[in-house]
């Protein structure tokens, strides 16, 4: 836990990014730690080059501790809970398997999933969701517009509308069938994996309008992403978002 030896931290905040997550789990663990802004080009909307100073790859979030730059999410997420925040990791094993191949419980084998399903299985998809809107909106002469539009509508019938509702499914099922009833994805305690998931979860219940989910065909969803919402630390963040951005806006 926070000790007075403890080195600096300090989250690397791009406006409009999944650094927002970041933000939560720092408010979380209560442990003290310090925001560096950076801005997004305006016409191409990649992170400031400044960032690259921080990390090679000039992306968020990163968070440095001393000398240590962090980045991916996920690794943050499980650096920062190890250290700050052990009750956001669910109990590895189940007693009297300890250190046992298929001995680990419920609750850590979905922590472990989800830490990873987030970026790897489900946030690839709102890219190209993201990806396809832009090409469907994008300023081009009105005699090409019906091409762009042709060819997002392809890209959301043929391959983002049915991934997508696979994944809704899946998440109810998942959301269904959790440890002690939930209400979180990994059981009734917040996990590190809620703090991840809850980035494209609040894109899908939120921002996604008419590609999104159905909130009477999946209704534990959508009440999932409420539940998070209604956190404190969660609370706190979106607070901190809105006095350093002005607005809290997903993407």
């Amino acid at each position: 836990m926070f000790s007075s030896d403890t080195p600096k931290i300090t989250l690397h905040w791009l406006e409009r990014s999944r650094a927002q997550r970041i933000l939560w789990l720092l408010e979380e663990v209560n442990v003290p730690y310090e925001i560096k802004t950076y801005k997004r080009d305006p016409k191409t909307e990649f992170a400031a080059p400044e960032l690259q100073a921080v990390h090679p790859l000039g992306k968020a979030p990163v968070v440095t501790i001393g000398d240590i730059a962090l980045a991916e999410s996920a690794l943050i997420v499980e650096y920062l809970s190890e250290h700050f925040g052990p009750s956001l990791i669910p109990t590895k094993w189940v007693a009297g398997n300890e250190g046992k191949a298929g001995g680990e419980t419920e609750e850590y084998m979905r922590y472990r999933y989800f830490m990873h399903y987030c970026e790897g299985s489900l946030m690839s998809l709102i890219v190209v969701w993201l990806l396809s809107n832009h090409i469907k909106t994008a300023p081009v002469p009105f005699f090409i517009r019906p091409v762009t539009s042709q060819i997002s509508g392809k890209i959301s019938k043929g391959y983002l509308d049915p991934n997508f509702t696979t994944h809704f499914t899946f998440l109810e099922e998942q959301l269904a069938s959790a440890p002690g009833g939930g209400p979180y994805l990994c059981g009734d305690k917040l996990t590190g994996a809620d703090m991840m998931m809850s980035f494209p979860v609040m894109v899908l219940t939120s921002v996604m309008g008419d590609g999104g989910p159905n909130k009477e065909r999946f209704p534990k969803l959508f009440a999932y992403a409420e539940t998070l919402k209604n956190i404190e630390s969660y609370k706190r963040a979106v607070d901190k978002i809105v006095a350093l951005e002005g607005e809290y806006v997903l993407i």
